[in-house]
């Protein structure tokens, strides 16, 4: 697949890079630091581009601070047709609260923002410590971590099925783009859990059934 990653932060770089490793031709965008990111595109074999021209590609992944959206989605103009992948969780500018939610949420803003564009989350549940460890074992670990994704367009979620397996992770469907009133708060569980609790964040997760 061809895709475009707006943000390279933690997140986006990481993902980016393992789907470039997994054979997928990336563009990489947004940065403060355009040397950091024409390394990151040459070290990860991807390209860099504008948002708007990542916003072309095939697939999108949206990972920027929710206090960027705006910024980005200017620069990006409409969406319509294209598989956004959203791993953005909606955080106040010190990543401390959440700034949407209970009835409504980050995921269904951005619907609301762009209703064209083909909506699905995903990764938002994970440290971005761990990503590399994940993409390394994918072949020998048996059963893999879980990833939960969530959305309402049938065809989004099945990209993201793939891609999500591509990282190494099996895709764990929560449901519609609702479910992110109930996902995005699981997010900072796991934020908790990596960043503030004993064990360090390279921290993965499965559900299962008795």
């Amino acid at each position: 697949m061809k895709i475009g990653v707006i943000g390279s932060g933690l997140m986006g770089a990481k993902i980016g890079t393992i789907w470039a490793r997994a054979g997928h031709a990336v563009t990489f965008s947004y940065s403060r630091n355009p040397s950091k990111l024409e390394r990151l595109a040459r070290e990860a074999g991807g390209k860099v581009g504008t948002p708007a021209e990542a916003a072309q590609a095939d697939v999108i992944l949206l990972s920027v601070h929710w206090s960027r959206i705006d910024d980005v989605l200017e620069q990006v103009g409409d969406l319509d047709g294209k598989v956004v992948i959203n791993c953005c969780v909606p955080l106040n500018l010190d990543n401390t609260n959440l700034v949407v939610g209970t009835d409504s949420s980050g995921a269904e803003v951005l619907h609301e923002r762009r209703p064209d564009a083909r909506w699905v989350s995903a990764f938002n549940t994970s440290p971005s410590e761990v990503l590399f460890e994940v993409f390394e074992g994918r072949k020998s670990r048996s059963p893999r971590p879980q990833l939960i994704y969530y959305g309402d367009d049938e065809w989004a979620k099945k990209v993201a099925r793939q891609l999500i397996s591509d990282v190494g992770y099996e895709p764990l469907d929560t449901g519609p783009l609702r479910s992110a009133r109930f996902v995005e708060p699981f997010a900072m569980v796991t934020a908790e859990l990596a960043y503030s609790q004993p064990g360090g964040p390279e921290l993965v997760y499965r559900f299962d059934r008795l």
